[in-house]
């Protein structure tokens, strides 16, 4: 990988830790990576969570960058760890660097075999209550194709691969990529019996950890809260599905994950159901792969043939 002139120009410590050309020459993007990170989040925790690493490794890993190039990239402060002015005259060609490799790595990804490892991102619960248990059903249709679902609330970055398939319950708005709306699915208000033998004044609720935004069927449950309490909240679905049946609080839910539940009841109501729409998203680039282009049309026929579960 050829260095970009910045990095040997901004290395103006003294000569005896000066790196000479070919060192600079032996860097790897694997180590450059880290300070990218460092760099976009702020911190070694936020960077931490980026890479799915240590927050020591990647203290180590600058470090070593550091002492390598002979430049301090980064002051250590107490909450936070901020660009030297060597630092940030290094962080545009890093960011060109991290481009470049990574349009390598999915036109990489595009050729490789139709064998091989399909990384998924999708809401945890959404993955855990509705695609695995459909994979594992049907999964000798794809022989040598391995899935790796990550569940996660935020919006995987496609573009630096955190995963080659997302599924999302909106449309994304991220130009560049290639879009598919598989289907809906509905969130209902759910309570366990005991809630409707009680005056609707007294029913506490079971809620979102994060503010309700712009998330539709959020907005409706403060709403139809009030100011009745919120007795419990947390931001991963199964807690409060197993709070909801376990008769602590009323709560929106996915019919994915309610319906059919012998402990819930539905609590009609004006509003409802709220419908949110379920999309699959990738990087053109990683489309053209044979495995990736399997899985996603798996998936798409997963969400058509089970609408019914949904909605």
């Amino acid at each position: 990988m050829a260095i970009p002139q910045n990095f040997a120009s901004v290395v103006h410590e003294s000569p005896a830790h000066r790196p000479d050309a070919s060192a600079l020459a032996s860097l790897a993007w694997d180590d450059i990576r880290f300070f990218v990170a460092v760099a976009r989040e702020g911190s070694l925790s936020g960077a931490a969570r980026q890479l799915r690493v240590e927050h020591s490794t990647v203290a180590r890993r600058v470090g070593a960058l550091e002492s390598h190039i002979g430049v301090r990239l980064f002051d250590r402060l107490p909450r936070s760890w901020a660009l030297t002015d060597e630092g940030q005259a290094l962080l545009e060609p890093a960011v060109r660097l991290e481009q470049e490799v990574l349009a390598f790595a999915r036109a990489a990804a595009a050729n490789a075999a139709e064998q091989g490892t399909v990384r998924v991102s999708a809401p945890p619960a959404f993955a855990s209550h509705f695609i695995v248990p459909l994979w594992a059903a049907q999964a000798d249709r794809w022989p040598g194709i391995a899935l790796d679902i990550v569940g996660e609330l935020r919006s995987a970055n496609l573009q630096r691969r955190d995963a080659d398939i997302a599924i999302r319950f909106m449309r994304p708005t991220e130009p560049g990529l290639a879009a598919r709306k598989l289907g809906q699915l509905a969130f209902r208000l759910y309570a366990a019996p005991v809630w409707l033998t009680r005056a609707e004044a007294d029913w506490c609720f079971l809620g979102y950890s994060d503010s309700p935004g712009n998330v539709p069927h959020q907005q409706l449950l403060a709403a139809l809260a009030g100011t009745r309490p919120f007795v419990l909240r947390s931001n991963d679905l199964t807690a409060l599905h197993n709070a909801c049946r376990g008769g602590l609080g009323l709560a929106m839910l996915p019919d994915f994950m309610a319906r059919g539940d012998a402990a819930l009841i539905e609590v009609p109501g004006e509003g409802r159901p709220v419908m949110r729409e379920v999309w699959s998203v990738v990087h053109p680039d990683v489309r053209r792969s044979p495995r990736v282009r399997a899985v996603a049309d798996a998936l798409a026929e997963m969400v058509g043939a089970h609408a019914g579960r949904l909605a």
